[in-house]
């Protein structure tokens, strides 16, 4: 059964949920969503994963996620900045975080990101960045039409209190700093205005 309001609404983060849950990998026990907002993917998560840990710096959006998860046995939540607040080492086996990562540092969130996760486990990030070159504008332009259609038709709404902020990177300097930091990731565009991230961690350095 889902907990309390996991599918009250859709919006163009939300969008990417499913493609996050299927990257859960198999036995997976502990995962920490990075940024969990209203705890909407946390509560999603941990109908297939033992333990989940919601991380957001929002007061609000945590006392809501709390609300909302229903004292539901194996999910957590934490309230505080995810560059400093406390949590294990190697601790995770799935790691992620959804239109969050332009709110922080992006490379500190990346290299704590990727030392939560434990050797062999998995890191997806989804984000938003600003256009800069000529074929990311292209690309922005060609989509308008779609995503208007698409917010219109799915009724697209966020949770009220939800902070936000514009992206600082563009989607060129996302791509090449996590190729940096993470050696082999996976990087791909999406249509509706957003970024994905996937790696996975080496058993062995």
């Amino acid at each position: 059964m889902r907990g309390g309001g996991a599918e009250s609404y859709w919006n163009t983060n939300v969008a990417r949920h499913p493609g996050i849950l299927r990257a859960v990998p198999e036995g997976c026990r502990d995962a920490l969503d990075v940024g969990c907002g209203d705890g909407m993917l946390v509560r999603k998560l941990g109908e297939r994963v033992e333990r989940v840990t919601g991380v957001d710096s929002s007061a609000v959006m945590v006392a809501r996620a709390r609300e909302s998860a229903g004292g539901r046995p194996g999910l957590r939540f934490v309230e505080g900045d995810f560059l400093g607040v406390d949590l294990p080492s190697a601790g995770y086996d799935f790691v992620c975080s959804v239109t969050a990562v332009h709110h922080m540092d992006f490379e500190a969130a990346l290299r704590r990101m990727r030392e939560l996760l434990r050797p062999g486990g998995r890191l997806v990030v989804v984000g938003l960045a600003r256009e800069e070159s000529v074929a990311e504008w292209a690309a922005l332009i060609a989509a308008a039409p779609v995503v208007r259609v698409v917010k219109v038709l799915r009724r697209a709404r966020g949770p009220e209190g939800m902070p936000v902020a514009d992206p600082g990177m563009s989607y060129g300097e996302v791509r090449a700093a996590a190729g940096r930091l993470l050696p082999g990731v996976r990087y791909r565009r999406h249509v509706l205005r957003r970024y994905s991230l996937t790696w996975e961690k080496p058993v062995r350095p």
